[in-house]
């Protein structure tokens, strides 16, 4: 008999802050069939699994017995990013202090880092910081579905470069409203240019568009109705 292959995609609560874990049920003949077919289509390490039996099938006479299971990680999202962003940082040779802030019913984490080598860590325009961010966030997606909101900060860099691309904003479209000749910033990563099309999205005299390909990609604060 072929051990059936069909799986369901599920939403699991996990009883740590609420996360949406993935859960599948799939069929399998054996328990070390099933842990093989868990790893396989969660792409999780075993010891990060939980499989539980969900419905027993008999077969005659012994013949063909098979069970439906049910997998999910057995992780907590925010002790495991952390976990992983220590273990970046001890390869980099970093001591570092971390607060974790879970929000939302575990829909968010954020990450708070503060380290003698917060320069190196934050990096030239934050390159390094927001690299840290994207493996971060890449890393806790093999465990959950949907959406949910991952953000790294090291040394309140966040927080202070927001603050200064607002000021950066209000001053340049009260320009802009004023003398009515559009104005071209500096290339900006994603992250900063979003920053400032939301400072400036509900102001009437003013629109910000992008412009260029990459590194050169850039925001225009224009004046409307030219």
């Amino acid at each position: 008999m072929q051990v059936k292959r069909n799986m369901r995609n599920l939403f699991k609560k996990n009883c740590w802050g609420d996360e949406m874990l993935k859960r599948i049920e799939f069929e399998a003949k054996t328990l070390q069939e099933a842990e093989k077919m868990a790893v396989e289509t969660l792409h999780i390490q075993l010891e990060k699994i939980k499989i539980s039996v969900v419905k027993e099938k008999k077969g005659i006479l012994g013949i063909g017995s098979s069970a439906i299971y049910e997998a999910t990680p057995n992780v907590n999202l925010a002790t495991e990013g952390k976990v992983y962003l220590e273990s970046i940082l001890q390869t980099m040779g970093v001591e570092s202090r971390m607060e974790v802030r879970t929000l939302s019913d575990g829909e968010e984490i954020h990450f708070l880092i503060e380290s003698d080598e917060n320069a190196l860590l934050i990096g030239r325009e934050g390159r390094t910081l927001i690299s840290l961010q994207y493996l971060l966030r890449n890393y806790l997606s093999t465990f959950v579905d949907g959406y949910h909101i991952i953000s790294l900060d090291i040394g309140n860099y966040h927080e202070n470069r927001k603050r200064q691309l607002e000021i950066l904003a209000t001053k340049t479209a009260k320009e802009v409203a004023k003398t009515g000749i559009a104005v071209k910033l500096d290339p900006m990563n994603a992250y900063d240019r979003r920053i400032i099309h939301t400072k400036l999205s509900e102001w009437r005299d003013v629109y910000t568009e992008s412009e260029g390909e990459g590194d050169q990609r850039r925001l225009i604060i224009k004046p409307r109705g030219n």
